[in-house]
Parts: structure tokens; sequence; C-alpha cells
């Protein structure tokens, strides 16, 4: 029933949706004829050096819909890449395009700042409505600048002023953004290595990275080695860190590799940190809005955060970034935290159409459904390929490890990472009609986040691409 919903609208958007009937001029015939090589030769004139997914997908997008692209030499491709998993509808949903409509026919302002509107409660009461209600009644709500990093911003300078502390505590293979602060939260060190000056005060900790145990010790008694050492910490006199103002983590980590934290090491760690009233931030700019298979990735786990970071999904595809956290902490002055477009009225009504649909459909169990799908077809095929390492995730939120198979392995066989080979399976992907990630260390995990509406079929289908993907790069 669910896929018969996504077909016809999807149809509709096709074939009856006037606002996605291209309007032919003669300025749309001039670029129809233009190639990817021609707007990729422009792009790399113009564009900042620090641009990355053009030169691992070199492709010029000329249109979307659903989960599909197309370039400008008229091939199409499956998205597994979605917006960094912004497109929680895909590419141009009818709920989503009828949402934009209808808010500039209605003359509502682009941006009001922190003004309100009609627009904005509504999106408001829709995001509350699909919280967890004893969250939501105890929460307030800040938005923020349209990027999930100035949320992260927010998130931190609100805990620094409610506790009038100063150290954080972060995750080893952390990804919280890429200003200033955020970068200092990141685990990678890369983007770090020649920025001087970045927040102070951070402390990493060891994330139950199961495939890769930090302890070197593997499977559950590797996680509850992390939570050991976390708690002696948090109670040693000398441990060189001050009370902290927070712990902020992520219940599955994106960028980092697609690496899910325990629900066991999760409640554990809540219960540390409630017992130490240290607030805990939780970063769910990349797995809200049913990404993990439920509505809010922490809610896997039966655990509340004192903090709610949030971006991406909830605008429906357009900038919108809020931290939702408990009232006890809104201890801030006004103005404290501002930003000219925190008050994105398009990206409001596009996230309210898009929580709603998602809600009604039972979008996060379709997920969840199709990430098993997926999972198991990625497990079926690491039987044959010793390359593949790891195939891990939650719903429609999956990576899978690429390692070296002919290299020594570890002391707990696990062969060292393959960036090389990654890469080649990435771009044969994309030569099949495949667009997916890689991240992870050394970039060597290759991440599929299709929208939720994906089908059974494309699901298939997408397995079937990697598979060859995986089966030429090989042998190669």
């Amino acid at each position: 029933m669910v896929q018969e919903v996504f077909e016809s609208e999807i149809d509709y958007a096709l074939d009856g949706g006037p606002l996605l009937r291209p309007v032919v001029n003669e300025e749309m015939a001039v670029i129809e004829t233009q190639s990817n090589r021609y707007y990729l030769d422009r792009q790399s004139r113009f564009e900042s050096n620090a641009r990355s997914y053009p030169r691992r997908l070199p492709i010029a997008i000329r249109r979307a819909d659903g989960v599909f692209v197309e370039d400008m030499d008229g091939r199409r491709y499956m998205d597994c890449l979605a917006g960094a998993g912004a497109l929680a509808l895909g590419h141009h949903h009818p709920v989503v395009v009828e949402a934009i409509r209808r808010t500039l026919e209605d003359g509502v302002p682009f941006q009001t700042l922190d003004l309100t509107t009609p627009v904005k409660d509504q999106f408001v009461e829709a995001l509350f409505s699909s919280l967890p209600k004893t969250f939501a009644d105890q929460a307030r709500i800040q938005f923020c600048g349209p990027s999930g990093a100035d949320a992260i911003e927010a998130a931190i300078k609100l805990v620094k002023t409610a506790t009038g502390r100063r150290s954080i505590l972060a995750f080893h293979g952390a990804y919280h953004g890429m200003t200033h602060g955020a970068l200092g939260l990141t685990g990678e060190i890369g983007p770090k290595l020649h920025i001087s000056g970045l927040m102070p005060d951070v402390h990493f900790l060891p994330f139950p990275y199961v495939y890769r145990c930090p302890f070197g010790l593997g499977g559950e008694v590797g996680w509850r080695s992390s939570l050991a050492y976390i708690e002696r910490l948090l109670d040693d006199s000398n441990s060189g860190i001050t009370p902290p103002a927070a712990m902020i983590l992520e219940i599955v980590q994106g960028e980092g590799g697609v690496i899910p934290a325990p629900d066991e090491w999760l409640r554990e760690i809540r219960r540390m940190t409630r017992e130490r009233e240290i607030p805990l931030i939780i970063d769910e700019v990349q797995t809200c809005i049913g990404r993990t298979g439920r509505m809010y990735a922490f809610e896997h786990s039966d655990i509340l955060p004192d903090v709610l970071v949030l971006s991406k999904a909830i605008g429906g595809g357009l900038p919108l970034s809020a931290v939702v956290y408990h009232k006890d902490l809104d201890r801030w002055q006004p103005g404290a935290h501002a930003g000219t477009f925190r008050g994105n009225q398009l990206a409001m009504a596009a996230g309210t159409a898009t929580l709603q649909y998602v809600k009604e459909h039972r979008l996060e169990q379709h997920a969840h459904e199709m990430g098993d799908r997926l999972m198991a077809i990625l497990r079926n095929i690491q039987k044959d390929k010793p390359q593949i390492g790891d195939v891990r995730g939650r719903g429609l939120m999956i990576g899978v490890e690429v390692v070296n198979s002919v290299d020594l392995p570890d002391a707990l066989g696990v062969y060292p990472p393959n960036r090389k080979l990654a890469c080649r399976i990435q771009t044969e992907c994309l030569k099949r009609g495949l667009i997916v990630e890689l991240g992870g260390r050394q970039g060597s995990v290759v991440r599929f986040f299709p929208s939720l509406i994906v089908t059974a079929d494309e699901i298939d289908r997408i397995g079937t691409i990697f598979a060859e993907a995986v089966r030429v790069s090989v042998v190669t």
C-alpha cells in the first residue's frame, strides 16, 4: 500500500505536476545542449579548492525526481546520497512541492528572523508532536542558522551558559560540523591540521566501534570497557578534565563510518551523565525523522537527551536547523544566539509537510524494513568477498567497510582499511547508475543513505549494482 502511494505521487510529479514541468525557452534550450564536462570544467575554474563531492562524483545534475537524478549527459542514477540525508522524501516530492507553492501563494515572507508566523507555529507543533511526549512537554526550541553546524554551536553555548562550566566531552570518530567550534568537537584530524585555536577544553572519549574496538577486545567486552573507562574518568579527580558542561554524541556516527552505538551502552551513558548532572547533547542532524527506523535515533535505546540538535531532514530538503532542549537549561539571555536565516519560512513549510507525511505513512517503519532488506543483500555479498570487512547500520543508514584482505590483520583478525578499493567501488557504482558516498577511517566505508520513500524493487536494484561494482573492482 505504501509503495502504491509513493508510485502514484511520483507519477503525478513527473506527469501531472505543473511546477515540475520545465518551462521551455531559449535559455533552457542552450542549457540542455551542454554536457557534464562543460559544467565540471567551469566549476573547477570558479569554485574553491575545498569542494569535495564533484571530485568523486564527477557529474552535473540537470533534474531529479524521487530517488533518481539525471545528469547533463542524460544518464539517470539512483541517489543513495540524498543530500547527505536531508532529502527524507526524495527529490521534488509532491507534498513538499505543494507546501512550498502554497506558502508562496499566501504571500508569507521568505525570512522572518525569529518573528513568528502561522507557518512557524505549525512547524513547531508538527516537530514537537513527533518527539516523545515526555521530552516535548518539557522542551524549548531555538532556531539557528541554516546549517547543522550552527545548531551545534548554539547547543554548546547553551550548556556552557546554563552550567557555568567549560569542558566538553566528545567521542573518537565524531562529526559535528566544519565551523570553528563544531570542528573542535569532530574526530577526523585532516580538516584540523592547519587550523589553530579550535575550541579549547574538548576531550575525546572512546566510542564503541565494535568492528575496530579501541581497546583491542571487540564485541560486548569492548564496549563495556569503554563504559568502565568513561565512568572512571568522570570520577577521577586527577583526570585533568574540569567538570564538563556537556557530553555530545551521535547515536549512529555518520561521517565517522556509520557506526551505531549499542543500546545498552547508550543507556549507561545516560545514567552516568544524569547522576553527575552533565547535560547530554545528542546530535541527530543526520539521523532524525525516520532515518534509522525510528522517528529519532535515541528512541531505539529508550533514553531522552537534555539537548537535541536537528537539521537536514527537518527542513524538507531546504536549509533549517534547530536545538530542542529541556526548559531548565533555558538560562541564556535575549540575543544570546541569533542568525539572519533562522526564520526560513519555506523550509518550515516544507519541514511540516515532511514531518506529517513521514508520520502518516509510517516511513520510519518502512525505513526499518528497507534497511533490513538492503543489509541482508549486502551481507550476502560479503560472504564471498573478504574485501568487505563489515556491514552495519540502522534503518536506511548503512555502511560497508572495505578492507585490505591481503594485508596482515590485527589481533582481532580485522584487516586494515582499504580506501583505494573503496574509491574504485564508488566509481564503478557511478558508472552503473548508483550514487554512493564514502566515509569512515581513511574513507574506506561505502555509505548508503537513500531517501525514505525507496521501494523494495529499488533496494534490490541498489544491491545488484553494488554487487557488480564490487566484483569488477576486486578483480581489476
